[in-house]
């Protein structure tokens, strides 16, 4: 059975594992210090074109926002999420446990807006309620929305015009930075925020982010934080050599690239199928709508999320390609459907 259930079901890219292997008996520095780690960030912070930021690496996606998240803080401020956001549904209340409340917005596409952000701030406006102080977003979004440079950029304004920090959660930002139509890159992502991260085990890597922090106020002792949560690897380098290699001819954009293009090859064959959609995702992440018959049928030959109920017939469904998914597979599941 292939699955379509995620996009981290394989290891890692070969060049990455022939990477690590030809390293491994390489003696290095601990903790980060080693001089694929250090490459690592020098690369980052040329792609940014910006050498002032501080660049970290992190095992996984929830330990670098409740890390990142929990430092940013103070004890009696919160951050605000859509309610669909990966902090407020899927890691087990890693947020609140720091002691900070997560304010949730609803949103139909995943996305926040200012409008929402002010409707917050106006109903936390005294003491006696907790202070919204952080703006968490996700690029791609849980629904596999993005943000387009424009609206990043009101964004970044609406937060620093009301003296909040505007956090990117960015466990699947290549494939957003490789939508044409969103006109982002990574160094408008360091721009327009003032923290996020760069998503590998999304992306090809075995495991690990690279949070990026502009924002001077949120720098110092970071490392402490990260030591403190149990994050800071003897083996740093385990973590710089992916990076290092993700970051060498351009990898981390055609694992990205190819991930959408499978994505936008299955839209299209579903479309000719006649499928509608939960949402219009023009990344990695597509939510069909399918009978609740044809989904049945179609579990026999593949692994794929039930992911809302639409009716008593009719259900969406979550497709999740990676920079791994074999084209004949796409081809496979759209023949399946047709059938």
């Amino acid at each position: 059975m292939y699955s379509f259930k995620n996009d981290y079901s394989e290891g890692a890219h070969p060049r990455i594992l022939n990477a690590l292997i030809a390293s491994n008996m390489d003696q290095e520095e601990g903790y980060g210090y080693d001089r694929h780690t250090q490459n690592a960030v020098s690369k980052i912070k040329n792609i940014m074109q910006n050498q002032n930021i501080d660049v970290h690496f992190i095992s996984g996606g929830t330990q670098t926002n409740l890390i990142a998240i929990g430092a940013f803080l103070k004890p009696y401020e919160a951050c605000i999420s859509v309610n669909t956001g990966h902090i407020a549904v899927n890691e087990t209340g890693a947020i609140e446990y720091t002691g900070h409340k997560v304010i949730t917005i609803d949103s139909n596409d995943g996305k926040i807006i200012p409008e929402k952000i002010k409707e917050v701030l106006n109903s936390h406006s005294n003491e006696h309620v907790v202070k919204p102080k952080l703006v968490y977003i996700s690029n791609t979004t849980e629904l596999g929305t993005i943000y387009t440079k424009k609206e990043l950029k009101n964004l970044s304004e609406f937060c620093k015009s009301n003296n909040l920090i505007l956090y990117a959660d960015g466990a699947r930002l290549g494939s957003a930075i490789c939508v044409k139509e969103a006109d982002l890159t990574l160094s408008d992502m360091c721009n327009f925020t003032d923290a996020f991260f760069i998503g590998g085990t999304k992306n090809g890597a075995l495991l690990g982010e690279a949070l990026v922090i502009k924002n001077e106020n949120l720098k110092e002792d970071f490392k402490y934080h990260i030591k403190q949560k149990g994050a800071l690897l003897a083996k740093g380098r385990l973590l710089g050599i992916q990076f290092e290699e993700l970051f060498t001819d351009n990898l981390y954009f055609e694992l990205a690239n190819h991930a959408n293009e499978m994505a936008n090859l299955l839209s299209k064959g579903l479309k000719e199928a006649n499928c509608k959609f939960l949402i219009d995702s023009p990344t990695n992440q597509i939510f069909p709508i399918l009978e609740n018959k044809i989904i049945k049928r179609l579990e026999k030959k593949f692994n794929f999320y039930t992911w809302k109920k639409i009716d008593d017939n009719y259900s969406a469904i979550r497709l999740v390609t990676s920079w791994a998914t074999k084209k004949e597979a796409v081809l496979e599941f759209i023949n399946e459907l047709k059938k």
